[in-house]
């Protein structure tokens, strides 16, 4: 039974995963500033440029693992990026213990959807994608 429902769990498995970086992506723009003022305070480099970096990376492979094109390549670079992010900003273990709860969560939230997208990186988009259609 289950293996009928594949290609429908593949789809709202990567509308899933896709909705926090399509989201995230569209909240950037308007605070372009102050999302390049969070990324120098974890003392990272050009941080306008980051800054767009994570609005390209989070809008356009959000968009492309929704629609299934590339899909593959678009879950391993939210892969990466995710994985980054998870390091940069969330590292608990570094911070006051007042605030270390709140990004642990974060930290192994972002392991486990680096983890989802390692999955759709490793099996691809499934049959309703546009990477299906061409096949």
């Amino acid at each position: 039974m289950l293996d009928s429902l594949k290609d429908l769990f593949a789809l709202v498995g990567r509308i899933a995963l896709a909705a926090i970086f399509v989201n995230s992506g569209f909240q950037k723009i308007p605070n372009f500033e102050g999302t390049a003022k969070y990324i120098a305070s974890a003392g990272l480099p050009l941080p306008e440029v980051g800054a767009a970096i994570a609005i390209v990376v989070e809008l356009v492979g959000g968009i492309a693992l929704v629609i299934g094109y590339k899909a593959r390549w678009a879950a391993l670079a939210l892969a990466v990026f995710t994985l980054a992010a998870a390091i940069f900003f969330h590292n608990y273990w570094a911070m006051p213990a007042d605030k270390q709860y709140v990004q642990m969560l974060m930290f192994w939230k972002n392991i486990s959807i680096t983890g989802g997208m390692l999955v759709a990186a490793a099996f691809g988009a499934g049959a309703w994608s546009v990477d299906g259609r061409r096949r």
